[in-house]
């Protein structure tokens, strides 16, 4: 065994097994190094969590539009029929308390002299066919067609019964008598959102821009290449945008004055849908069971708009819950299944990563939600309580006709998309701009700071269409 001389390290003598002794250490500290000796440097990134943003469900599912104004107002259209539940029944006197989405009646119901009503009790024996005689701001007095006594013995409740429904089913007036006194006026709900302004930016000391050090990467969309110091200013980029995203799903609007301290707020899509939309805690259980969940989910959906296509957006453990169930009818969507919603296109949709099944006369799509999944993002918040966790949603597809009172006129918007803040000299849908001592000088300051800003905010028209899965 020979020694070995290397250029400013001196002779050393190499051990004849892998052992640590005196004579085979290298110092890497002194040694100069010709480019034989030098460690093999490995240029390229790891990716060692995959793809980690979750933006791009918000662009699957709606749309962008500007506006110019500090707030979005919009309305929605009412129920065309009139009905009401939680009502009560003393003598032939109905109290109207409620709507048929529980809102409660203040002042004028909307039921007339002369109407035809059919009138039912949970807890009763009887649907009852009455015409109505007289009329007050809360109460209705209604007379049984075919059936001897009160309406209260009619319908075969009891007097402290609170489970009373009421439907107008049209009206009749005797000959010679005048017409309606009144008339009802279209129902219809406003609501409003606000634009929140979000910022970040990245920075980089002149000096460091001045040392050039590549770095191979392959981009979260997929795409290859290298970077310069600006790879922080990448992640940086990506990490808005993510931030962008969750924050239209989490946000909430400041629900009370005196919480000193708080941000106004805006509203996102989980608070729009556990104030306006249909909250389930469904999927929990066997095949079976989910199967019988899934069904009462669709009588909800046929009480609502029952719009035939809709997307499910699943964390991991519901969509193989969805899985199951699906397979223990071992028909996978038996009559066929339609992909009008990418263009009546099977691979569109299969490629965007949905697979289609049929039930009823309903259409659904799944995929799964990495936003749900990720422990990065909400998994982790999922996971540390499973009590309050968000397990997906469903979104119907299409668009919605609505008024929109800053345009003054009927619009087709998604029931999903989102408003962001323009005019014709600026947008804020999505800003980034460079100052420092970097390039084109535009401060004193010896960096390079790159900026980001967006004002936007969500638009959830017709939340009584949606599903929330939580629980």
């Amino acid at each position: 065994m020979g020694l070995i001389s290397i250029p400013g390290a001196g002779d050393i003598t190499p051990a004849a097994q892998k052992q640590a002794v005196p004579s085979a250490y290298v110092d890497f500290t002194t040694a100069t190094w010709a480019q034989q000796y030098l460690p093999d440097l490995m240029e390229k990134e790891a990716e060692v969590f995959g793809q980690r943003t979750i933006s791009g469900f918000l662009s699957q599912v709606g749309a962008e539009e500007s506006m110019a104004a500090d707030q979005v107002i919009w309305s929605e259209q009412g129920r065309l029929h009139l009905s009401y539940k939680d009502s009560a029944i003393t003598g032939n006197v109905i109290t109207i308390v409620n709507d048929v989405d529980g809102n409660t009646i203040s002042a004028n119901h909307g039921i007339r002299v002369g109407d035809m009503l059919l009138v039912s009790a949970a807890s009763g024996t009887a649907t009852v066919t009455a015409h109505v005689t007289g009329v007050t701001a809360a109460a209705v007095t209604a007379v049984p067609y075919d059936v001897a006594g009160t309406l209260l013995a009619a319908v075969g409740a009891t007097a402290a019964q609170t489970d009373i429904t009421v439907l107008v089913i049209g009206s009749e007036f005797d000959k010679g008598t005048s017409g309606r006194a009144s008339a009802n006026e279209p129902a219809f709900a406003t609501f409003n959102n606000k634009p929140i302004i979000m910022k970040d930016f990245y920075q980089v000391s002149g000096s460091d821009t001045s040392q050039i050090g590549w770095v191979e990467i392959s981009g979260e969309e997929g795409q290859n290449g290298y970077l310069w110091y600006l790879k922080a200013a990448g992640d940086t980029r990506a990490r808005f945008s993510d931030y962008v995203e969750m924050s239209l799903l989490e946000a909430k609007k400041k629900g009370f004055a005196n919480q000193t301290g708080a941000a106004d707020g805006t509203e996102g899509l989980f608070q729009s849908l556990e104030t306006r939309g249909n909250v389930s805690n469904a999927f929990l259980g066997t095949a079976a069971q989910n199967l019988l969940d899934f069904d009462l989910t669709l009588a909800q959906l046929d009480t609502q708009g029952a719009i035939e296509e809709n997307m499910m957006f699943l964390d991991r453990g519901t969509s193989l819950k969805i899985d199951d169930m699906l397979a223990s009818m071992n028909s996978y969507g038996a009559g066929g299944t339609s992909f009008g919603v990418f263009n009546n296109s099977e691979d569109m949709a299969l490629n965007l990563g949905f697979s289609g099944f049929r039930r009823g006369s309903y259409d659904f799509y799944k995929s799964d939600f990495r936003y749900l999944n990720d422990a990065a993002t909400r998994g982790l918040i999922n996971k540390n309580n499973a009590a309050e966790a968000i397990r997906g949603v469903f979104i119907p597809a299409g668009v919605t006709s609505v008024y929109d009172q800053a345009l003054g006129k009927n619009l087709k918007r998604p029931f999903l998309h989102v408003r962001y803040r323009a005019s014709e000299m600026e947008s804020r849908q999505m800003k980034t701009w460079t100052t420092g001592s970097v390039g084109a000088t535009t401060s004193s300051l010896d960096a390079m700071e790159m900026h980001f800003l967006t004002e936007r905010c969500l638009v959830v028209q017709g939340a009584n269409n949606f599903v929330l899965l939580k629980g």
